[in-house]
């Protein structure tokens, strides 16, 4: 009988504002935000994550962004890496291709919280998926919107789809 090799699945957390969002949420939204996130998914030894190229992977800590400001460990998966490569490409021609990018509904957390779900069944912390309502619920977020609808969040990597 084959043994079922496992494989640690860690979510990356990023702080996109370097610490601004901490300082001046409260005067801009009239709360208090830790952070603006963007996350990613490690397995397999590399880093996946979704902007608005598609889908991209990297060394771990391999983008500009360098280490990330935390990290969470979500367990593990029994998904090998062929398998979970496969899964990529079918959500990059469906859901996460580079035309489906949108900063408030369909970003990276996003994204990290379908892959996490996927490898080991649980999602990523609710603090980090429940940011873009946070700030849309504020007047200064709405008044934002327009212009953050346009901005495309990409801390580098390689594409794994080919897509541009």
């Amino acid at each position: 009988m084959e043994q079922t090799r496992s494989y640690p699945v860690i979510l990356y957390i990023y702080d996109m504002s370097r610490g601004m969002a901490r300082q001046l949420s409260p005067i801009m939204l009239g709360r208090q935000l830790d952070g603006i996130w963007h996350t990613a998914i490690v397995v397999h030894g590399k880093e996946f994550f979704f902007v608005g190229e598609g889908i991209n992977n990297c060394p771990p800590a391999g983008t500009p962004l360098g280490e990330p400001d935390s990290t969470v460990d979500l367990g593990s998966t029994e998904v090998p890496e062929d398998v979970f490569m496969e899964y990529l490409f079918s959500l990059a021609e469906s859901t996460y291709g580079a035309d489906k990018y949108n900063l408030f509904e369909h970003n990276c957390n996003t994204f990290s919280n379908e892959v996490a779900q996927f490898l080991t069944g649980k999602t990523i912390p609710s603090y980090i998926t429940d940011l873009p309502s946070e700030v849309l619920s504020t007047p200064f977020g709405q008044a934002l919107r327009p212009l953050l609808d346009s901005l495309v969040i990409n801390p580098g990597g390689n594409n794994i789809t080919g897509q541009r």
